[in-house]
């Protein structure tokens, strides 16, 4: 292979890692802004057509269950658009970020940690491992293969408090 060639293969990839994250981080943000007025058609078209969603190990599995196809992971999504929202807070935080792309397409791999109230005012941390498949499918990167595992999950009492942050050398007021 000569350098303009490697030199384009190299580019190529990460152009698609750069794909890959930002599909990833749409994904997220729409999940953190998730109610009515959620683009679910944006939302949606992140996944390809045949795409699988799935929660991974006992807890997910039961709680969220697998979804095949973009009009099945579509109507799921749907099923959290309502007013009140089914989350009056909702934060995720992806860490440990690692994006393979190959001739068959790309794997990404995150630590996801997730701070969320719900519009019960109930609060939950949950972090989880997400594993990710992504391929080219009409012009763009997408997700064919999302799964999320669980691999802490606990409640909390509430995220925003009145408390003075403890800074150290603070001049006593």
């Amino acid at each position: 292979m000569s350098n303009l060639a490697e030199l384009q293969a190299r580019l190529a990839r990460f152009e698609s890692e750069h794909a890959i994250r930002a599909c990833m981080n749409r994904y997220m943000a729409l999940c953190d802004a998730l109610d009515a007025s959620t683009p679910l058609d944006e939302l949606a078209d992140l996944f390809t057509r045949e795409a699988l969603w799935e929660g991974k190990g006992a807890k997910y599995a039961n709680s969220f269950g697998g979804y095949r196809g973009r009009e099945a992971i579509r109507a799921m999504f749907a099923t959290y658009m309502k007013t009140p929202a089914h989350f009056a807070l909702n934060v995720h935080f992806l860490t440990s970020e690692l994006i393979e792309v190959d001739d068959d397409g790309a794997l990404g791999s995150w630590v996801m940690l997730q701070a969320s109230t719900f519009a019960s005012g109930a609060s939950h941390l949950n972090a989880a491992r997400l594993s990710v498949r992504f391929a080219e499918e009409e012009g763009a990167w997408r997700m064919a293969h999302f799964q999320t595992e669980n691999l802490f999950s606990r409640p909390v009492s509430a995220w925003s408090s009145e408390a003075e942050l403890p800074v150290p050398n603070r001049p006593a007021e």
